[in-house]
C-alpha cells in the first residue's frame, strides 16, 4: 500500500514543476516529464503517453491519455483518465471519469465518478472499484469488490462479487463463477442471460449480531473504500479552495501565511482558544432558547471558517516552501497554488499516518484559525508581504 502513497506525493511535486514552467512564459503547455530509472514521471493540464514505458508510470493531470504499454505498475490521478493499453502489473488511480481497455497483469485499486473496465479489457488479479458510477464490461479472473451509487456487472468474472451500493444490475453478457453478494436497498437487477455459478446473497443493510465474523469483516472492507473515497474527494475540494482563495485574496492570503511564519505560536494559542470557545458559546445559546436563531447562525459561520482555516495553513506551508527554495517565484499565482496544492496533498497522505497525521491535521487546523483571528481590526493588505 505504501507505492499509491509515494507515488501521489511526486505527483504533487510534479504539479508545483509544471506551474513553475507554466511561469516561465515560453508559451508551451505545462507538461513536466521525469525519468527515474525505468519509471516515468509526468505531470500537467493535460497529458498523452505514447511512448511504451519500461518501468512504473506516475502521472497526474486534468486529462490524461495512455496509448503506450506500460511494463510496472501504473498510477493516476487526474479529472479525466482513460488507460487504453496493457499494464504489466497493478493500476492504481483516483479520477472524475476513468476507463481503463486494456489488459492488466495484476490488480486494480480505483476510485471516482465514473469508474468503467471497456469490453477490451482484461484483469488478470482483483478488481477493487469505488464511484457514483461503476460499470463492469471487460473480464476480471479474481474477485470483484465494489461501492458506488450504481454498480453495473456485465461481463465474465471468474472469482466472488461483493457489491455495495445503492443499485446492483447484472447485464446479459454477466458470467459470474463464485458468489454474488450485494447489499443494497434496492432488489437485484438481473437480465435472463446473466449467470451467476456460486448463487446470489442479499446481506443485512446493517450489520447486526447475527451476521457472523464475515459479514463485519466485510462491512469494514466496504467502510475503509468509501472512507477513502471521501477523503480523496475532501482534499481535492479542499485544494480547489485554496486556488480560489489565492486567485479572489492573493494580498490577504500572503499576509496570514506572513503570520503564520512569524507568529506560529501565538495562531496556535489562538486557534486553541477559539476552537473550544465557540461550541461552548454556542451551547449557551441554546439554552436560553431565545438565542436558538443566533446560535444556528454562528454555528454554521463556524462550520464555514474550519476548511477555510485549515487550507490556509496550506497556504502558509506553499509559502514558506517558497520562500525558502523559489523566493523570486514566490508571488506568482500559479507557483503559490501548485505550491499550496502540494501542501495539502502531503498532509493528506501523512494522515494515513497513525497517530502523527492526526495530530499535523489538529495543528495545522489551530494554527490557521489563529491565524485567521490575527486578522480581526487589521487595515486591509494592499500589497503582498
Amino acid at each position: 500500500m505504501w507505492k499509491p502513497f509515494l507515488c501521489s506525493i511526486l505527483c504533487a511535486f510534479g504539479l508545483a514543476a509544471a506551474a513553475v514552467a507554466a511561469d516561465a512564459g515560453d508559451g508551451s503547455k505545462p507538461v513536466v516529464v521525469h525519468r527515474l530509472g525505468d519509471d516515468m514521471f509526468i505531470a500537467g493540464g493535460s497529458v498523452t503517453v505514447n511512448q511504451p514505458v519500461t518501468g512504473d508510470l506516475i502521472v497526474s493531470g486534468g486529462h490524461i491519455d495512455v496509448d503506450a504499454a506500460v511494463a510496472g505498475d501504473a498510477v493516476a490521478l487526474g479529472g479525466k483518465v482513460r488507460l487504453g493499453v496493457d499494464v504489466g502489473q497493478s493500476v492504481y488511480a483516483a479520477a472524475g471519469q476513468l476507463t481503463i481497455n486494456g489488459k492488466v497483469g495484476r490488480n486494480v485499486r480505483v476510485a471516482g465518478g465514473q469508474v468503467e473496465l471497456g469490453p477490451k479489457s482484461e484483469i488478470a488479479g482483483n478488481v477493487s472499484a469505488a464511484g457514483g458510477q461503476v460499470r463492469l464490461y471487460g473480464m476480471v479472473h479474481g474477485h470483484v469488490q465494489t461501492a458506488g451509487g450504481r454498480v453495473l456487472i456485465d461481463g465474465p468474472v471468474s472469482g466472488d462479487v461483493i457489491a455495495t451500493s445503492g443499485h446492483v444490475e447484472l447485464g446479459p453478457n454477466a458470467r459470474i463463477a463464485g458468489k454474488l453478494r450485494y447489499r443494497s436497498t434496492e432488489a437485484l437487477l438481473q437480465d435472463p442471460a446473466a449467470q451467476v455459478g456460486g448463487g446470489v446473497e442479499k446481506l443485512a443493510p446493517r450489520v447486526g449480531r447475527g451476521d457472523g465474523d464475515r459479514s463485519i469483516a466485510e462491512h469494514r472492507k466496504a467502510w475503509r473504500v468509501g472512507v477513502g473515497v471521501f477523503s480523496w474527494m475532501w482534499t481535492l475540494g479542499l485544494i480547489v479552495l485554496a486556488s480560489v482563495l489565492l486567485a479572489a485574496l492573493p494580498n490577504f492570503s500572503a499576509v496570514v501565511a506572513r503570520t503564520l511564519r512569524e507568529r506560529l505560536g501565538v495562531s496556535l494559542l489562538l486557534g486553541f482558544v477559539l476552537l473550544v470557545c465557540v461550541p461552548v458559546g454556542v451551547l449557551f445559546l441554546f439554552i436560553t432558547l431565545v438565542g436558538i436563531p443566533l446560535g444556528l447562525f454562528a454555528l454554521a459561520l463556524y462550520a464555514a471558517l474550519l476548511p477555510v482555516a485549515y487550507v490556509s495553513a496550506g497556504i502558509g506551508l506553499g509559502d514558506w516552501a517558497l520562500w525558502r527554495w523559489l523566493p523570486e517565484r514566490a508571488g506568482r499565482l500559479a507557483t503559490r497554488i501548485a505550491a499550496t496544492a502540494a501542501a495539502l496533498l502531503a498532509l493528506f497522505l501523512l494522515g494515513w499516518i497513525p497517530g502523527l497525521g492526526a495530530l499535523l491535521g489538529f495543528l495545522a487546523l489551530l494554527s490557521g484559525l489563529g491565524a485567521l483571528l490575527l486578522q480581526i481590526g487589521r487595515p486591509t493588505p494592499t500589497a503582498a508581504a
